[in-house]
C-alpha cells in the first residue's frame, strides 16, 4: 500500500500540472488577500488574519481538488493497468486508501505554504505577535476536513470513468452539491426544521462552525462519516468490475 502511495505523489509532480495546481491555488489566494481590493484584503480591512485564505479555498478546492484526483482511477483505467493493479497482493480497500490518502497528502502539500502568508500577518500585527491563533489553527482543520471530504468525492468520480475530463467535471458537480446544493434545497421546505436538517447535510453548514475555531465533535463526526461513505462506495466501485 505504502508503494502505491508514494507512487501516486510521484506521479503527479512527474508533470508540469501538478505544479501548476498548486502555484494556480497559492496565486489566487495571494492576489485576493494582497492585491486585489475588497472585502478580502488584509490592507483594506486593517486586521492581521488570514481569513481570507479559509473563505477563498473551498471555492478554488471545488477545481483543485478534481485536478488532483481525475486521473488517480480513470488514468488507470484507460490504460488497463486497473486490472494488473487488482492481481497484487492488495484488496479493494488498499488501493482506495492509498490513492485517498495520496491526494489528502497533495492537498496539504499545497496548504502548506499559506503558512507564510501567517507569518507576514504575525509580523503586519501591532504590536507584532497580536494573532489569534488559536482560531487560525481551528480554521486550518476546517479546512483539512474539507479538502479530505472533497478528495474521497473526487476519487469516487475518478473510479466511474476512463475519462479524466468527465471525472473532473463529476467531482467538481458532486463537491459543489455537497458545499452548497443542500443550502440552495433548503429554500423549498415548508418548515424550519427541516431546512435546518437538509442544511445540516450540506458540508458548508459545518465548515463554518470550523472556520470559527470552533472544534465541535459534531462537525468531525460529520466529515468522518462522509468521507467513508464515499471510501466505500469508491470500494464498491472496484469491486463491481469482478461482478
Amino acid at each position: 500500500m505504502g508503494t502505491l502511495f508514494i507512487k501516486e505523489i510521484k506521479d503527479f509532480f512527474s508533470s508540469v500540472t501538478g505544479y501548476l495546481v498548486v502555484v494556480v491555488y497559492l496565486l489566487i489566494n495571494s492576489m485576493f488577500m494582497w492585491i486585489f481590493r475588497g472585502s478580502l484584503n488584509i490592507f483594506d480591512i486593517g486586521l492581521a488574519n488570514i481569513d481570507t485564505i479559509f473563505v477563498i479555498s473551498p471555492w478554488v478546492f471545488l477545481f483543485l481538488v478534481p485536478a488532483i484526483t481525475m486521473n488517480m482511477f480513470a488514468g488507470e483505467l484507460k490504460s488497463g493497468t486497473m486490472e494488473l493493479l487488482l492481481t497484487r497482493p492488495l484488496t479493494e480497500f488498499h488501493i482506495v486508501f492509498a490513492k485517498y490518502l495520496a491526494s489528502v497528502v497533495l492537498v496539504l502539500i499545497s496548504l502548506l505554504p499559506t503558512l507564510f502568508y501567517l507569518l507576514s500577518i504575525n509580523l503586519l500585527a501591532d504590536p507584532v505577535g497580536n494573532v489569534d491563533f488559536g482560531a487560525i489553527f481551528g480554521s486550518y482543520i476546517g479546512l483539512f476536513f474539507l479538502a479530505a471530504v472533497y478528495s474521497a468525492i473526487g476519487l469516487f468520480a475518478s473510479s466511474l470513468s476512463k475519462n479524466a475530463i468527465i471525472s473532473f467535471l463529476l467531482s467538481a458537480l458532486l463537491c459543489y452539491i455537497f458545499f452548497l446544493g443542500f443550502e440552495n434545497l433548503a429554500f423549498l421546505a415548508s418548515s424550519g426544521k427541516i431546512s435546518d436538517f437538509i442544511i445540516s447535510l450540506g458540508i458548508n453548514d459545518h465548515y463554518r462552525s470550523m472556520s470559527r475555531g470552533v472544534i465541535d465533535t459534531r462537525d468531525i463526526v460529520y466529515f468522518l462519516s462522509v468521507i467513508s461513505i464515499f471510501i466505500f462506495l469508491t470500494k464498491l466501485r472496484l469491486e463491481s468490475r469482478k461482478w
